[in-house]
């Protein structure tokens, strides 16, 4: 099956200077082809140390020389914080130098204090991603870009050079709520999943998705890519311990940035559903809460992981799926034996199962 490493720039360790930070990820990232992965991903943030990411494309574009084959994939471009314009040129650029190589993840945004640095209004997300979405997807297929929307309105443009081939099959989206999966899925868009629900409640919403899909566009989705912060080790005891500390970390890190217990941000349009999320952390607490996010994560030794990969692969009939293997605040020496003992122990037998699974 695919597997993709992902590149997550976190900030939590102190003792790590941001510059040491990115200095670490583009290590394990300047391995990982010749160790098998077969893609690179990474997301995007700005201003804190939650993920020190302000424009994946510029990342992978680099990440494009460095590398012949692995394909290079965005999780997610947030689109309300660009100008269409330049992601579909900055897009279309990177296909063409790497040779059609490029994976397109897109989404809308969910933390406040970036619509806020960006001085945006939250509550036009939806409108502004729908807008820009629409006229992106379309420049990269017909090489013009032209919109008269409701906020955007683009001239006619041309795209030089154009995509090396079609982005149809390869552009994905994150789709949390149910209002954003009517949208993704009119858009021709596969599904980002992040372990963020129950899994019962993800496998249950991917078949849905999948045939709400069919039905507004007359075939099947991509295959879902999954995306988990993922811990292991030979000793069960460490394992567990891994787990226990950096995933929860993770977690705890993920709350803080979105803001998850402000009730008030259930109050923006486009945003109800996280109504819904701060009751369950009320409820539940907000330890309780992380522990749940961070057991979500894949972790154990390396056959239990194993296991949970291939386990989610086939319930939800992945296309592939993307590791983190360093994030959390996990010092260098964590962080590089959670990456060795992932591409000696997990990556050869993940590589050999289900070969039919690919994405893009």
């Amino acid at each position: 099956m695919h597997v993709g490493l992902g590149l997550f720039f976190q900030g939590l360790d102190e003792g790590e200077d941001d510059h040491a930070v990115v200095r670490a990820q583009l290590a394990l990232a300047e391995r990982a082809e010749a160790d098998g992965f077969g893609s690179l991903w990474t997301a995007e943030h700005h201003f804190t140390r939650y993920h020190m990411m302000p424009n994946p494309l510029q990342l992978l574009t680099y990440l494009a020389g460095r590398t012949r084959s692995v394909r290079l994939g965005t999780m997610v471009m947030v689109l309300p914080w660009h100008d269409p314009v330049r992601v579909a040129e900055e897009v279309a650029w990177l296909d063409s130098v790497s040779g059609g190589r490029v994976l397109l993840g897109l989404g809308r945004g969910l933390g406040r204090v970036e619509f806020d640095g960006f001085r945006l209004d939250m509550a036009e997300s939806r409108q502004r991603f729908v807008e820009y979405a629409t006229t992106i997807s379309a420049g990269l297929e017909t090489g013009v870009l032209e919109h008269q929307g409701t906020l955007y309105r683009q001239p006619r443009v041309e795209l030089h050079p154009p995509p090396v081939a079609t982005f149809r099959g390869r552009t994905y989206a994150t789709a949390v709520s149910p209002e954003s999966a009517k949208i993704m899925a009119g858009l021709g868009y596969g599904l980002l999943l992040l372990a963020q629900k129950p899994w019962a409640t993800t496998i249950a919403e991917t078949s849905a998705y999948r045939e709400l899909f069919a039905d507004l566009n007359g075939h099947e989705p991509p295959p879902p890519i999954l995306v988990s912060f993922t811990t292991v080790d030979r000793d069960p005891a460490r394992a567990a311990e891994l787990r226990a500390r950096y995933a929860f970390d993770y977690a705890r890190s993920t709350v803080e940035h979105y803001e998850f217990l402000n009730p008030s941000l259930a109050d923006i349009p486009g945003y109800e559903y996280y109504a819904g999320l701060h009751r369950n952390i009320t409820k539940h607490g907000l330890d309780a809460f992380n522990g749940f996010l961070a057991g979500l994560q894949f972790g154990g030794t390396p056959d239990e992981v194993v296991e949970q990969t291939l386990t989610r692969a086939r319930e939800l009939d992945l296309g592939g799926v993307v590791h983190l293997l360093g994030f959390g605040g996990m010092p260098a020496d964590v962080r590089e034996r959670n990456y060795r003992t992932f591409v000696e122990d997990v990556l050869p037998p993940l590589r050999a199962a289900d070969p039919h699974r690919e994405i893009g």
